[in-house]
């Protein structure tokens, strides 16, 4: 798409420069050409460097086709922008600096089948007695990785979920429920921080472990993080409906609030309402807040469906 058949919204969107910017759109708007022609708008005005721009987005193939899209509209030689997934993006920052709290540069990244095979191979390490599985123990291990996973996709440490299973005041049933009840919390969070230590040791990451390492990297080295907020002053996110907490968490981290960043992010709010994928729709209230001054655009004409569907 051209910028001289941008729509009115669309055009607003793309020139739009003042700070941070929510783009709501849906199916259909052309919210993925809105962000190829905002890339374009910044270069071409001179007004970031291409190796500024940061674009982040969910799955490996919608990456792609963002950058194959900006590298056709961009002249020759001019690609040199970090397009990438949430994920990617971390492994690319660990394996740089990973070492500076005690990750190994080499590590290797585990599927999903190796980190049940990992935990089965490894299950009497973590002295489970509530959750010894008695049937299928696969079954088992994936609903306990699954747990493990959601924990770090809302930057929840083992040390900070031991403090919340020990806390006192954490269950409110009859004593003896209660009791038992504390007892199966602390037992899954001394389970997780097992399985934490277990990979460092081993040299393993699963892909929850990448933004959580992440974040751990920028909050105890402040240092490298300035360094990646100076590389990278204009950020622009797709698909923001589906962050977890700890993906939005990197993104105030990259764009602080308080400094009205050049932040611009593309959410469709119909989707908001599905929780799979750890979407939801509480971080787009979220960032209303955080960033106050932050203008609201919303993509409303359909380029791929009638109204009488939609």
């Amino acid at each position: 798409m051209s910028e001289f058949v941008l729509n009115k919204e669309q055009l607003s969107a793309v020139k739009y420069n003042q700070g941070p910017l929510l783009i709501i759109a849906g199916a259909g708007t052309g919210k993925t050409s809105v962000i190829v022609e905002k890339i374009k708008y910044l270069v071409k005005k001179k007004l970031a460097k291409p190796e500024q721009i940061l674009a982040l987005t969910f799955t490996e193939k919608a990456a792609a086709e963002m950058e194959e899209r900006v590298d056709q509209a961009m002249p020759y030689g001019y690609f040199q922008m970090n397009i990438s997934t949430f994920h990617a993006f971390a492994d690319q920052i660990l394996k740089e600096n990973g070492f500076q709290i005690g990750l190994s540069p080499s590590y290797r990244l585990m599927t999903e089948a190796e980190t049940i095979i990992f935990l089965k191979k490894n299950l009497f390490l973590f002295k489970l007695k509530y959750f010894r599985p008695l049937g299928n123990p696969n079954k088992f291990l994936e609903a306990l990785l699954q747990h493990f996973s959601r924990l770090r996709d809302e930057d929840i440490s083992p040390e900070e979920y031991i403090r919340y299973a020990q806390n006192p005041s954490f269950a409110k049933a009859s004593e003896g429920e209660a009791k038992i009840e504390k007892e199966k919390y602390i037992e899954l969070a001394k389970a997780y921080q097992a399985y934490q230590k277990l990979k460092i040791k081993e040299g393993l990451m699963d892909f929850a472990d990448l933004v959580y390492y992440l974040l751990r990297l920028f909050k105890k080295r402040p240092n490298i993080l300035k360094r990646y907020q100076q590389q990278y002053p204009f950020v622009l996110v797709d698909e923001f409906q589906d962050t977890n907490i700890a993906q939005y968490q990197l993104i105030k981290f990259l764009c602080p609030t308080k400094k009205n960043p050049h932040l611009t992010i593309v959410a469709d709010d119909s989707q908001a309402i599905y929780k799979f994928r750890g979407a939801s729709v509480s971080n787009i209230i979220s960032f209303m807040k955080d960033y106050k001054k932050a203008k609201q655009i919303t993509l409303k004409k359909n380029y791929r469906s009638n109204q009488t569907i939609l």
